[in-house]
């Protein structure tokens, strides 16, 4: 079966090799892509069947893996392409956008797989997993039975995949924006190396641990920030107070300027942009 992928991200790229080694082959398109984008989906051996148009009328399942805030755009333009389809939604995105995309799916024709992964890039058994709710995940999860993505069927309702993710990333992802945000207040205070003497007392490895995440994150904040407004809409229809995590948004936008560095920011550069403003959304 010929599989359709927007877009071969590093995550994407492993989603991509994990249908692959079930024997599918999947296509992509590289109109408006970036250099890295290319590079990744040739040296993994995806097809560029160089139109969304062409991919739509080619493949019977397509997966959209893209940043939160384009997870319609990406939904609307295969709808506008005229597939009719197995769609599978494996984004970042409440259960509630999940649904309303689903909704739109279905009338123009299109089954819809509710996904949400959860780990990084797939590249070794027993460390990513793909949650999936919808009348055809079973479908979706053969399609991976021989890779090294894991997947996890929890249900035919659209939205019970994405709103697990969102509980996950809430804790995962949420928790390194606080302890990013405790660490640039200690510096303010200068209070830091006496912080740090303490959490030693309490873990001798916390301190480390926690200024490793502090600099691992910086490379994917600019991808997070969105995530957390997915999680902080995700809390709020779910009746709980969402300030949370829409202030972790804040935190990981504050950081979104080392999306292209060439190696880990040194932890002082990362609590100086912490104390400043983020830009507007």
């Amino acid at each position: 079966m010929e599989i359709g992928i927007l877009h071969p991200g590093e995550m994407g790229i492993s989603v991509a090799a994990s249908a692959m080694s079930g024997g599918h082959e999947v296509v992509w398109v590289s109109e408006g892509r970036g250099d890295k984008t290319r590079a990744r989906a040739e040296k993994h051996g995806l097809r560029d069947i160089g139109s969304l148009s062409a991919l739509c009328k080619t493949c019977a399942f397509i997966i959209s893996i893209c940043p939160p805030h384009a997870a319609e755009d990406v939904a609307n333009g295969v709808v506008d392409a005229g597939f009719k389809g197995l769609y599978l939604d494996a984004n970042a995105i409440s259960p509630q956008r999940s649904k309303s995309i689903a909704e739109m799916m279905q009338t123009a024709g299109i089954d819809f797989v509710d996904g949400g992964i959860i780990g990084g890039p797939a590249w070794k058994h027993g460390e990513t997993f793909l949650y999936l709710s919808g009348k055809r995940a079973d479908e979706v999860a053969d399609c991976f039975a021989n890779g090294l993505l894991e997947t996890k069927i929890i249900g035919e309702e659209i939205g019970k995949a994405s709103a697990l993710k969102m509980c996950y990333a809430a804790y995962s992802k949420g928790t390194s924006a606080l302890l990013s945000a405790i660490l640039a207040a200690a510096e303010h205070y200068d209070v830091r190396e006496e912080l740090n003497q303490q959490w030693d007392m309490d873990d001798p490895k916390f301190t480390a641990e926690t200024e490793r995440r502090t600099r691992r994150v910086t490379a994917k904040a600019w991808r997070f920030a969105g995530e957390m407004e997915e999680i902080a809409s995700t809390f709020k229809a779910a009746g709980l107070p969402p300030g949370f995590h829409e202030s972790a948004a804040d935190i990981f936008r504050r950081m979104a300027s080392f999306k292209d560095s060439p190696s880990l920011p040194e932890l002082n550069e990362i609590l100086a942009s912490l104390q400043k403003r983020s830009p507007a959304k």
